[in-house]
């Protein structure tokens, strides 16, 4: 079985997937992994939604397209060649080609409602991982009009959208800056060096 840092280290955001249908037992092991995530207070404010009708899919991608294209106008220039870069446009066909959605909510009057749910997501997306399963976590530019869709209480915010399934291809994953960089011994600025061999040492 891989280990945790193996999993994290060549898991990517997959944008375009297979049709190919995957087994519903791995996403709900998925969730069941991400249901045991600390959240504030203990309230577990997140609610999963599994969508694998294509109906369904369809008026999710249909709203979402709506959202992306005003906000893909009003972006700012550089995020717009950002966008451009990377080829992503207004248009989300992982949406409708990855054979399931998990949708996830949290329950806005929770403490720490949004940071709780987001913990579960990361533990969400390295389950999956573990299952073979590609991923990609999008945030809609519009939540309330997926969650008018969805007959979703108003008591509930759409967290993010993730396609799960099969990539069409594996794409490589994006470089991370050296830990030295973002990492910080006792007072800011003093880093964690690291061996050729991978090992952190302590500076200082």
């Amino acid at each position: 079985m891989p280990k945790l840092l193996d999993l994290a280290t060549r898991r990517a955001s997959i944008r375009a997937f297979s049709r190919d249908p995957i087994h519903l037992a791995d996403v709900i092991y998925a969730i069941r992994v991400a249901h045991e995530a600390p959240s504030g207070a203990n309230r577990q404010p997140w609610r999963f939604l599994i969508v694998t009708d294509d109906h369904v899919k369809s008026k999710i991608r249909h709203v979402c397209e709506l959202a992306e294209r005003e906000f893909h106008k009003i972006a700012p220039s550089w995020f717009k060649n950002w966008l451009r870069d990377k080829g992503i446009s207004w248009r989300k066909p992982f949406l409708t080609d990855a054979p399931v959605l998990v949708l996830i909510f949290f329950k806005k009057d929770e403490p720490y409602a949004s940071e709780s749910t987001w913990l579960a997501i990361g533990y969400l997306i390295l389950a999956l991982e573990e299952r073979g399963l590609a991923s990609l976590t999008y945030t809609p530019s519009r939540s309330e009009d997926v969650n008018e869709v969805l007959n979703v209480p108003k008591a509930y915010c759409l967290a993010a959208i993730i396609p799960i399934g099969h990539p069409l291809c594996r794409k490589a994953k994006e470089p991370r800056t050296p830990l030295k960089r973002l990492c910080f011994l006792n007072t800011w600025g003093n880093p964690l060096t690291e061996s050729e061999e991978g090992e952190v040492k302590l500076s200082g």
